[in-house]
């Protein structure tokens, strides 16, 4: 009942303002104290500011431990969002929270100060080699680490062009007012990697010729290796290192034939895109929302309604149509106890 509620994190960024003498820095890991509002188990804040523009944001919390994180960090190169979400323990978000935009400043000071998208993808790489040397270094203590990971969805808007880059399938949509008629159209900016989309089991094939069972369908939905639905990811080590897809992680994660090549990936799918006059906001949510909402959905609600409390308006729209799915009342989902259902994730495990 509770499983479609999982992993839903909204982000409203309008860019494009100016806040004179306003000014946020950064924003760390998602926890109460960057939040000033809750609704049973939504956690939001209605409007924040930083250097050039303002943002709202939601999560929905339905595990003992939340396993999404977000940030925003302005500089002198711009500003960075990141929306990390993650899967199998809270262990992989927390890193990548904490060390992606140590790694996107490091790249960018020897890429003297441009950001370019090699600049992000390095960045990426080297938080997945952390990680992964993290897990190394864990595994006769806690080898389930190797069966943590997490989905990145960052922008970076470096003068006036945004990069995206996106492992796994959180998602960013543009909102863009369509000329002088007070309509908004949305524009989906990222590229996903999940494996019920033909176009990634294609690829996943494509890579794997001799693998029968790369993409399995189960219970209606596909599957890398009939275990997980993203097919790239920080972390998941399990499924890119055959040294860690053995004993003593879970039996569900150990793969019946010898693995000869990684099987996920981190590196992101990167685009660009110069920022118009027209374009309004960009939304950045993980896939719970968007298994809720349609693209066109979610811009008309931001664009409809004043900018405060943009994204927990998102998700509450989420959580009415899941609830809705269901057969339940929305004020029934307020009353739900988070210590007492203890849910994980639906679409990874």
């Amino acid at each position: 009942m509770l499983q479609a509620l999982m992993n839903l994190l909204s982000l409203c960024w309008r860019p494009f303002g100016q806040h004179d003498g306003e000014r946020i820095d950064q924003i760390g890991v998602i926890g109460a104290t960057n939040f000033v509002g809750r609704d049973g188990l939504l956690w939001y804040r209605d409007i924040g500011k930083y250097v050039t523009g303002d943002f709202s944001l939601a999560v929905v919390q339905a595990n003992l431990v939340l396993e999404d994180h977000f940030q925003i960090e302005s500089g002198q190169f711009g500003t960075f969002v990141g929306v990390y979400d993650g899967h199998g323990g809270p262990e992989a978000a927390r890193y990548v929270c904490d060390n992606m935009f140590n790694h996107f400043q490091a790249t960018l000071a020897e890429a003297g100060g441009v950001v370019t998208a090699d600049t992000i993808q390095r960045a990426f790489l080297q938080t997945e080699e952390g990680f992964t040397a993290r897990v190394s270094e864990l595994w006769s203590t806690q080898p389930n680490m190797a069966t943590v990971g997490s989905c990145c969805l960052v922008g970076v808007i470096f003068q006036r062009t945004l990069f995206v880059a996106n492992l796994g399938d959180s998602r960013v949509v543009l909102g863009k007012k369509v000329g002088n008629t007070g309509g908004i159209a949305a524009i989906q900016l990222s590229t996903e990697h999940n494996a019920n989309f033909e176009d990634i089991r294609e690829e996943l094939k494509e890579l794997h010729p001799n693998d029968p069972q790369i993409v399995v369908l189960k219970h209606g939905v596909w599957r890398v290796k009939g275990i997980i639905q993203v097919s790239r990811s920080i972390g998941d080590v399990y499924m890119k290192d055959a040294q860690y897809n053995r004993e003593p992680i879970n039996a569900k994660f150990r793969l019946p034939e010898p693995m000869d090549m990684p099987i996920m990936s981190a590196t992101p799918t990167i685009i660009s895109h110069q920022l118009q006059p027209n374009d309004s906001f960009l939304i950045f949510a993980s896939d719970g929302l968007w298994e809720h909402l349609s693209n066109e959905k979610a811009v008309d609600i931001v664009h409809s309604h004043p900018r405060a409390g943009s994204a927990k308006r998102l998700v509450k729209a989420a959580l009415q149509e899941a609830a809705r799915k269901r057969e339940m009342r929305y004020s029934d989902l307020r009353k739900i106890d988070k210590k007492k259902y203890m849910v994980y994730s639906r679409k990874r495990r």
